[in-house]
């Protein structure tokens, strides 16, 4: 009996992986590539980073610096520079599909980064950054951010899917 159900999904696992590596992508643009390309532009004043940017990123380093930028040093700058490059950078390639995995993973790592950062530099409060397993779902932190990386997992491990530059270029030199 459990044989015969379990050959019923069948056709649903073939389905899965091009219909999850393209959901998975498009969710992100619905709900996060706005999200973080406005983030990423406020960082910028012109062509160099804005003073926020370092606020941002590393906040206490700029507190210890009288939120003056020129007395941070050369790595601080360099960290605020990827920073924001990656917010802009990382998810237009995991929409568009190319380099899907490594984008989906450094978009993770940033993810993680970013919720670190918004912890032990912020003092985001208990009700912001919530609480897993508890009644409520729309915690900032917590249960949001799961959920995100939840769906950046689909394409790190499955890829780009059919409507990617990832296959487009797979296609021509395989």
């Amino acid at each position: 009996m459990l044989t015969r159900l379990d050959r019923l999904a069948d056709p649903l696992r073939f389905a899965a992986t091009p219909v999850l590596t393209t959901l998975a992508r498009f969710a992100f643009a619905a709900v996060l590539l706005r999200y973080y390309l406005n983030s990423a532009f406020t960082k910028f004043d012109g062509l160099g980073l804005d003073a926020g940017a370092y606020i941002q990123i590393l906040p206490k380093a700029m507190e210890a610096a009288g939120y003056d930028p020129s007395q941070l040093g050369f790595v601080a700058h360099l960290i605020v520079f990827a920073g924001a490059m990656a917010e802009i950078i990382l998810p237009i390639l995991l929409i568009i599909g190319l380099a899907t995995r490594p984008a989906a993973l450094g978009m993770i790592v940033f993810i993680l980064v970013q919720s670190i950062v918004d912890v032990t530099g912020h003092a985001v409060d208990a009700t912001t950054l919530g609480a897993w397993f508890d009644t409520q779902s729309g915690a900032l932190i917590l249960d949001q951010r799961l959920m995100w990386i939840t769906v950046l997992a689909i394409p790190l491990m499955l890829g780009g899917g059919p409507l990617s530059l990832d296959r487009l270029i797979y296609k021509r030199f395989a």
